[in-house]
């Protein structure tokens, strides 16, 4: 069965609602293909107790689609989700998207300049163009150790609520983002809980409102705030790192304890994190940290590294996402056969401004290389690739050609930028992140205020793209 639309849109989280929307209200017919039964990618997976988006709430919407306020204050996993279903709420949007209809390939047709994409359900989407928001943080990394564990494991992305967790003595792995919420509360019902780090996480205060100020003033306050954090990041960390390290003094009163809590590298170099309850959760007699990594599973227990063995009826896995993972599932071949990870994984990943690929004509990829920030919304980034996108394809139609493409060396120019720009940042001071690749280089974030991406995507760079040629094909003998 094949169905056309002018624009499909692989993904139905934050990315590929907001991109539907845009779209749609500038009169592109789009169509959503979202791989499970919901939309709502991050915030649909992750339902584990305590889960919040940490960064300024005021700024967890899309200028385009404002959410009037939180009810806490802070943006909580279930009306994140409810924000998401009334954006695809936008008039004559939610018939364009189809839940449970997973992308199993996308390939470029050079001889009809489309874009055809198959889905498990044996439909075949033909687009004219095709825009990728499948996400990075989506595919649960669980850790593979020696040995087996007996009870119930479960990763913090796909949460069992039918788990009773009163009264367990339960094993988290992992001190990072997830950890760090989910910690606290069970901390309140657990009979004992041992977290288990490997590396201390920098952990900052959470930003509390102080005045009631109008939606509009409290998101432009919370924007350059954010924005302030960035030279902790690109220059002198000293200041931030001192706040974080009051804030961790206040909370934790014994040395040994601030000792193993104290990071040993720079501020920014991992995911800086924002918490006001975990530390007080560490000071409570169930709670347990042990500053050491595990080193294998023993049945009812966890062995760490440093030989001792921790009973747990429950492990709980908060080791984050393997980056990328659900593009790996959906194989995008371009002109001449070229499959975009083969050549990312060769090259490095690389996009012009992080959104387009070189034989990858009509394409956008949404949350590409070098686009995700460590100090604001991505939310603020990702319009900006909207923009651009939608602009893109005005061109293609202003110019009265089926396709465009963008030249062969702009991915690259600008991946060289960003690599040259990230020296001597917080990101490339040492420490193992997953905002590098295997070789060392920042190929994750933009290296600079979310305000200069916008001026550099302000505009479609018309000259920086070609029509792709006409694949000319022989008559059979």
């Amino acid at each position: 069965m094949l169905s056309s639309t002018e624009v499909l849109i692989i993904g139905a989280g934050f990315a590929g609602l907001g991109a539907a929307v845009h779209l749609h209200r500038l009169g592109r017919d789009v169509q959503v293909l979202e791989r499970a039964d919901t939309l709502g990618g991050t915030w649909r997976d992750n339902t584990y107790p305590g889960c919040e988006c940490d960064i300024p709430p005021a700024l967890y919407a899309y200028s385009f689609a404002p959410q009037a306020g939180w009810s806490r204050g802070r943006a909580g996993q279930p009306e994140i989700l409810a924000h998401l279903n009334g954006l695809a709420d936008e008039p004559g949007l939610r018939e364009r998207i189809a839940c449970g209809t997973a992308a199993t390939g996308c390939r470029w047709d050079e001889q009809n300049r489309r874009w055809h994409t198959t889905t498990a359900r044996g439909t075949t989407y033909e687009s004219r163009f095709l825009v990728l928001a499948v996400g990075a943080l989506n595919v649960p990394r669980i850790p593979r150790f020696d040995g087996t564990f007996d009870g119930p494991a479960v990763h913090t992305a796909r949460w069992d609520h039918s788990l009773d967790l009163t009264g367990r003595n339960i094993a988290v792995v992992g001190t990072g983002a997830s950890a760090i919420q989910l910690v606290p509360h069970l901390a309140e019902i657990a009979a004992r809980v041992t977290v288990v780090q490997r590396t201390a996480p920098w952990i900052l205060p959470r930003p509390t409102p102080r005045l009631p100020l109008p939606r509009p003033v409290r998101r432009a306050l919370e924007y350059w705030r954010a924005e302030a954090r960035l030279p902790a990041l690109t220059g002198t960390s000293g200041r931030l790192e001192n706040r974080a390290l009051r804030h961790l003094h206040a909370h934790i009163t014994d040395p040994a304890q601030r000792e193993v809590l104290t990071p040993r590298y720079r501020i920014g170099c991992k995911r800086v994190l924002f918490s006001d309850d975990y530390y007080p959760a560490l000071g409570r007699e169930n709670v347990e940290l042990v500053p050491s990594p595990v080193a294998r599973l023993a049945g009812d227990s966890v062995v760490t590294a440093d030989g001792r063995e921790h009973a747990a009826d429950v492990l709980v896995y908060a080791t984050g996402f393997h980056i990328s993972g659900a593009l790996a599932s959906v194989p995008v071949t371009g002109r001449g056969g070229t499959v975009l990870l083969e050549r990312w994984a060769r090259e490095g990943a690389q996009a012009h401004l992080g959104i387009t690929v070189s034989g990858f004509p009509n394409a956008f990829v949404l949350g590409g290389p070098n686009t995700g920030v460590a100090h604001t919304s991505l939310l603020t980034m990702l319009e900006s690739q909207f923009r651009y996108a939608a602009a893109a394809m005005d061109a293609t139609d202003r110019d009265g050609v089926e396709a465009l493409e963008v030249a062969e060396r702009a991915p690259s120019r600008f991946g060289a930028e960003m690599a040259r720009r990230s020296a001597g940042t917080a990101w490339t001071s040492g420490c193992d992140s997953w905002y590098l690749d295997r070789t060392g280089v920042n190929r994750s974030l933009w290296p600079d205020s979310a305000w200069r991406y916008r001026l550099r995507t302000r505009r479609f760079d018309r000259e920086n793209y070609r029509v792709p040629e006409v694949v000319t094909v022989s008559p059979a003998a």
